[in-house]
């Protein structure tokens, strides 16, 4: 899967520079200020945005203050760039949440590096979180605002966990969002559709169910809300990549 950057610069030069310099790596959404990338981020799955700090209408500062304030974006991270060489703006980029802050002139090399760092960690985590039977959904959060967020999704999924088909629109609904803004948000964060992020919850509780040794397999599949033991076996050895009987017997011999 290719990651979506969003570029907001009102230099068309500077746009498309760094389209030269990313285009071929990564999929591109351009915005010549921050009302239209306000309405991209609204519609497109974004896993990194790069703005400049000097811009007419919300400048740099405050765009990535508004995305880190808000549930639906504060988890994508944001390189600011800025021609301001002072201590005192690159103070404030921290302040407003900036997670790497570049001046100009710079070299494509070292923006290329830094989109890289920052997108690797993100999917070290992501990848650590769906292949982990016991890792906490809340790993994934990269502020208070994503972990209560998290907190609360997870909450809502385990409580209906028995359901075999929990409504992705009631989910949705729950979380205060509309169904394409929660897809995104998940999306983003997690690189799990809903489907796949209420399967690996179903998984990992199952995980649980099995370390306490009271229950059989097919017990377990049906209090995690799997209707097909068959289809339990298979999402299971997809996500921890062995089979439940497998997992059994690695908690045996650790024991």
């Amino acid at each position: 899967m290719t990651d979506s950057i969003l570029i907001i610069d009102d230099n068309e030069d500077i746009l498309e520079f760094l389209s030269e310099v990313l285009g071929d790596t990564y999929k591109l959404h351009l915005a010549a200020n921050g009302e239209i990338a306000q309405s991209i981020l609204d519609t497109q799955v974004v896993d990194l945005i790069i703005s400049d700090i000097m811009m007419p209408g919300i400048d740099g500062f405050e765009l990535c203050r508004l995305i880190k304030s808000k549930v639906e974006y504060c988890h994508i991270p944001v390189v600011l760039l800025t021609s301001k060489n002072t201590y005192q703006a690159h103070i404030e980029s921290l302040e407003v949440g900036a997670d790497v802050y570049i001046q100009k002139p710079f070299s494509p090399e070292l923006l290329q590096l830094q989109i890289a760092n920052l997108l690797k960690n993100r999917l070290k985590i992501k990848d650590h979180f769906a292949s982990s039977p016991f890792e906490d959904v809340r790993v994934m959060a990269h502020s208070k605002t994503d972990e209560a967020f998290l907190k609360k999704l997870d909450e809502y999924i385990r409580k209906n966990i028995k359901n075999h088909n929990i409504d992705i629109d009631q989910l949705a609904e729950h979380m205060n969002m509309s169904r394409p803004t929660f897809y995104r948000k998940i999306k983003s964060l997690s690189s799990l559709s809903p489907k796949e992020l209420i399967d690996i919850t179903r998984l990992k509780k199952a995980t649980r169910l099995m370390a306490q040794n009271e229950f059989s397999l097919f017990e377990i599949a049906k209090m995690v809300g799997y209707s097909s033991q068959s289809l339990f076996n298979k999402n299971f050895q997809r996500y921890f990549n062995l089979s439940p009987l497998e997992y059994i017997n690695s908690i045996d011999k650790a024991v």
